[in-house]
């Protein structure tokens, strides 16, 4: 398999999570929203966090995160705010190869 990637590319396996919003979301957010963002901050400088954004619609979140396996990647989330103030209800999770330049 490893032959099948072009020189200056590499795969990077990762986790993406879908995190619901709770229908009273907008409502719930303001008030937590700072310490999830210094956090989601913390997570990036770290390097564990690689994206991590709303949807537009209000019906929840992204997050990329670099984790030893599913239930690494869901403690991160279920650890955040969000989670533990309901405004995230529930998540998917999903390995996923990342294309990037090696080197």
């Amino acid at each position: 398999m490893a032959g099948d990637i072009p020189d200056g590319l590499a795969i990077e396996s990762l986790w993406a999570i879908e995190a619901d919003y709770a229908s009273d979301a907008a409502e719930r957010r303001p008030a937590v929203r700072l310490e999830h963002l210094t956090r989601i901050g913390r997570l990036m400088e770290a390097g564990t966090m690689v994206l991590a954004g709303a949807y537009a619609d209000m019906s929840g979140s992204l997050l990329v995160v670099r984790a030893a396996d599913e239930a690494a990647a869901l403690a991160i989330v279920r650890d955040d705010v969000y989670a533990r103030a309901g405004v995230w209800t529930g998540f998917r999770v999903r390995a996923i190869g990342v294309v990037s330049r090696a080197g």
